[in-house]
This record gives structure tokens, C-alpha cells and sequence, in this order.
């Protein structure tokens, strides 16, 4: 395979994806495969993270990216590339030029987040913030392309792009040799296309089950149309993977090489994040937490030995810390309730000391006075309690139960 040249699906073969692996030694980092006993727990089998959140750049993009500027002809590398992204094929595309000696312009939205544009910049690419959604965006930079004839670098639709991704699913059959199933997270369909294609083509017995946001499942009603499908306005947390058309080159060998594609809710995606975080001490975004939630999802349904690949960590704190508290409100973590008390002096220490002997941790109190239910000598207290999960919500509550207060909520 001559890389840079367009190809048609059907020469993309595991000589492509080996090719890029020695393309790729020295640049991009083979990431660890970590253990998770809590999941291997859940699964009834081991489970492994595939670690693509420690990767340089923070994803799996950097993959993709190299391969495809690496094999542009000279005189498209002297006209520069441009790519439009969110985040991580940003640092990606930017990595790869500064590594390759290549000029490159990133176009990122408005209110792109700010950790984000800093590293973009830093790897040395010009960035410039333009339009309010990734596809004004994504506009800008065809238009950049079109009026400078620098070359245009999809972050999925493209051989190249995709044989770069295929190199973790070779890793992992080296790392893990008696893989059964490898889950990945799916947008455009990239990393699970390039991963379906290593693999099948040396272990066809390996399941590869990829994953889509519930609100940005394109994949789904596309495969069953039987060619790509636009999905209106994709709605999630994971960036990384709110894409609303599969890509024209992945979705074949999507549908060649993927066994199932499964949908995963909000609550799940933030549920796993926080178990990253808690349980493996890793940072992962959205996105890459969401083939643990597919695990979390339906843990029984897996054979194992199961390799999770996390694909990326870059995620902006301010998110995060939205998206940790949401995770554990789904986990049972936190509990809003109204206790019915009397209103006189040391009502409220006596209350407390009672969440205290229970072990929760109060969050925010307030009074409520007005209520047309209350009595002449009553107020109600609005509590918000940090909780250890759904079975102390319940020993909590009926602890105030026995210390004879009224839970209304």
C-alpha cells in the first residue's frame, strides 16, 4: 500500500495496518493494558483497559493522524494541512505536523475548551476559532482548504486515518493474545473500523462490540438501512464520539468487521467515567469511558477475556467536575430529601446528629416556611446528603424514619 493515495475499501488489508505499525514505532506510544477486578467482578470474566487515554496527545488520534500526513506526497506537505475539530484530532493532526516538519491549521469552535486550544497550539499548529458547532466549523476549514490547497485531514474518513487506528487492535492481540472480545467506542467509525480490520483478519473469533452514545447513534439506523444515515442534531457528553454520519469508508468495513454495535445512556457514560477515576485512578473522557458502559450496561452479555479500549482523556475540568457529580447521582451517591421537623431552638443540631450517627454527609440545607401544609409549629428541611450508594440512601432514610421524623421526599 502506497499511503496518501486513494484507495478503494477492498485493498485495505492487515498488510496495510502492519505497515502502519512500523510506520508508527517511535512515535506513537504502545499503551498498557491494565486489569480491572472490579469489572472482571461484574463480567464473570478478566477484563482489560486498553489505555489509549495515556497516549500522546491524550488519544488515540495521533494513530490516525501520522499515518495519513506521513503520506502525503512533498509537494502537499509543502501546501500545509488543515483539520477542524472539537479537540483530540486537533492535537492529533497537530503532533503529527510539528513531528513531520508540516505546516497545519486547526480550525476549532467558539468556546472550544480552553485546555484544549492551549494544546493544540502548543504542538505548534495555527489555531483558529470559528463557528458555533462543529459542522460551521468543519465548513471553515474545507473552505481554508479549498482557497489555499491545503490538504484537508478527516479525523476518520480516510484509509490512511483508519489503518493508524487498526494498530491498537494490533497491539491488543499482542498484549492479550486470548482476547475474545474487544468493545470500542464509535463516531465515525474509525477506531472500530481500523480495529474490526486487524483483528478479524488474524483472530475472526474475537467479537468486536463497538459503541455509540444513545443520542448520537448513527451507526444503528444506518446499518440497517444499509448505507450511511444522518442522525439531526446528536445530543451527548462524549464529544469525542457526537457524530451524526458514519463515515462513507469506515461504515463498509464497519459492516464487514463489527459484530454489534450497542447504545449506552448518559447516566451509564457518567457512571463509568467515575469508575475510571475511582477504581483504575484513570482519567478518561466520555467517550472513552463508554466501553465501560456498555459493561456496566449489561455485564453478563460479554465473553471474556474482554479488552475495553479507553480511547481518550482529554477532558476539560470544568466538564469533568459536571460529569463527576452526575455520575455519582446516578451511582446513588447523593440523596435530596425534606425532613418534617418542629420549629424550636436545636431542632436542626438534633436532626443533623442523626445523619451523623448514620455516616452521610450533608451537602446544603434550607428551610421551608411557607408551605400551606405546614403546621403552625413545623418547618420543613431540604437536605442534600452525600451518600456511599443506593443501599445507604435507604439505611439513611430509615434511620430518620426510627428517629421519628417525616420524610416527605
Amino acid at each position: 500500500m502506497t499511503f496518501g493515495t486513494p484507495h478503494p475499501l477492498h485493498r485495505l488489508m492487515l498488510d496495510d495496518v502492519r505497515g502502519a505499525q512500523k510506520m508508527l514505532a517511535g512515535v506513537a506510544r504502545t499503551t498498557v493494558l491494565e486489569g480491572s477486578r472490579h469489572l472482571s467482578s461484574l463480567v464473570g470474566a478478566p477484563v482489560l483497559l486498553k489505555c489509549e487515554n495515556l497516549q500522546r496527545t491524550g488519544s488515540f488520534k495521533l494513530r490516525g493522524a501520522y499515518v495519513r500526513i506521513a503520506g502525503l506526497r512533498p509537494e502537499e506537505r509543502a501546501a500545509g494541512v488543515v483539520a477542524a475539530s472539537a479537540g483530540n484530532h486537533a492535537q492529533g493532526v497537530a503532533l503529527a505536523s510539528q513531528l513531520l516538519g508540516v505546516r497545519a491549521t486547526v480550525f476549532m469552535p467558539v468556546g472550544a475548551p480552553l485546555p484544549k486550544v492551549a494544546a493544540t497550539r502548543e504542538y505548534g499548529a495555527d489555531v483558529r476559532l470559528q463557528g458555533h458547532v462543529v459542522d460551521e466549523t468543519l465548513a471553515a476549514a474545507q473552505e481554508y482548504a479549498d482557497e489555499t490547497g491545503a490538504v484537508f485531514i478527516h479525523p476518520f474518513d480516510h484509509p490512511d486515518v483508519i489503518v493508524g487506528q487498526g494498530t491498537v487492535g494490533l497491539e491488543i492481540l499482542e498484549q492479550c493474545p486470548e482476547v475474545r472480545t474487544i468493545v470500542v467506542g464509535m463516531g465515525g467509525g474509525g477506531l472500530a473500523a481500523g480495529v474490526g480490520l486487524a483483528v478479524k483478519s488474524v483472530r475472526p473469533d474475537v467479537r468486536i462490540v463497538g459503541v455509540q452514545a444513545e443520542g448520537a447513534a448513527a451507526y444503528p439506523p444506518s446499518l440497517a438501512a444499509g448505507h450511511p444515515v444522518v442522525v439531526e442534531s446528536p445530543v451527548t457528553m462524549a464529544d469525542g464520539i457526537r457524530v451524526g454520519r458514519p463515515g462513507d469508508v469506515p461504515f463498509g468495513l464497519v459492516r464487514e468487521y463489527v459484530d454489534e454495535v450497542r447504545t449506552v445512556s448518559e447516566d451509564a457514560l457518567s457512571s463509568a467515567l467515575l469508575l475510571c477515576l475511582e477504581r483504575a485512578k484513570l482519567v478518561v473522557e466520555p467517550a472513552g469511558a463508554s466501553p465501560v458502559a456498555a459493561l456496566l450496561s449489561d455485564p453478563g452479555s460479554f465473553r471474556g477475556p474482554v479488552v475495553a479500549v479507553l480511547s481518550g482523556g482529554n477532558v476539560d475540568p470544568l466538564l469533568l467536575q459536571r460529569i463527576l457529580r452526575h455520575g455519582m447521582a446516578a451511582g446513588g451517591r447523593y440523596l435530596s430529601l425534606r425532613v418534617r421537623v418542629t420549629d424550636r431552638p436545636g431542632a436542626l443540631a438534633t436532626l443533623l446528629a442523626v445523619l451523623t450517627v448514620a455516616d452521610a454527609n450533608v451537602l446544603d440545607v434550607g428551610h421551608v416556611r411557607t408551605d400551606p401544609r405546614l403546621g403552625l409549629t413545623e418547618v420543613d428541611v431540604e437536605l442534600r446528603l452525600e451518600t456511599k450508594g443506593p443501599d445507604h440512601c435507604r439505611e439513611v432514610e430509615a434511620a430518620l424514619r426510627d428517629a421519628g421524623y417525616t420524610v416527605l421526599d
